[in-house]
């Protein structure tokens, strides 16, 4: 069954292995997180446990987020996302789930949002190719002939210039090096999307 847990990305770190060999790890907060719904086939049509991480000021919630998460006696959250293919009998609303759902060598996907980049040309964006750089050519890093563009309609998923990054991004297979249960901190093995102090989920990896 699927497992997972919400937490922040702390930035990256090194370890040893006992052979000498040097892991480059991600270091991320891992919980704790409060369980503040089970959905169940009956009434929403699909079974799913919907977790919280980071308490929000109550200042800063609405009257509904203030109330659902009252309903599970906790605190609002910033981030909240649901697991899908738990086994929701294991799980209590209100229960609290930190880093020791997950052992070490365990493989996981992470899910983050990527850094922002803003608006950037077709080279930087899709990895297009340059013209002539010499002075005469007068053709640099433009996005190229638009001449068979038909009645000026611009087909959809036509590579140009736009806004870059900040999007969800998924990292599959990746090796859980070290659980630090008192800290509440994992170390994964390689880089994982976004920038520091960015949320992400951890669940069990899709390919085993």
């Amino acid at each position: 069954m699927t497992k997972g847990i919400l937490g922040k990305k702390l930035g990256m770190t090194q370890v040893f292995t006992p052979e000498g060999l040097v892991v480059p790890v991600t270091v991320i907060q891992a919980g704790p997180c409060t369980v503040l719904q089970k959905k169940d086939s009956e009434n929403d049509g699909y079974e799913a446990i919907q977790i919280g991480f980071a308490d929000k000021k109550e200042k800063n919630a609405n009257k509904p987020e203030l109330g659902h998460a009252k309903k599970a006696g906790a605190t609002p959250k910033r981030y909240v996302k649901e697991f899908r293919g738990v086994q929701i009998s294991e799980y209590e609303v209100g229960q609290e789930i930190k880093a020791d759902v997950f052992s070490e060598g365990e493989f996981v996907d992470v899910t983050g949002t990527s850094k922002g980049k803003g608006f950037q040309g077709v080279i930087k964006r899709h990895n297009q190719s340059t013209g002539p750089m010499a002075h005469g050519s007068r053709y640099h890093r433009g996005p190229g002939s638009m001449g068979s563009i038909q009645a000026n309609r611009v087909p959809k998923g036509k590579k140009l210039p736009g806004h870059m990054g900040t999007e969800t991004v998924t990292i599959q297979k990746l090796e859980v090096v070290k659980v630090d249960v008192e800290r509440n901190v994992l170390l994964i093995k390689g880089s994982i999307p976004g920038p520091k102090n960015s949320f992400v989920s951890i669940k069990s990896s899709v390919k085993k």
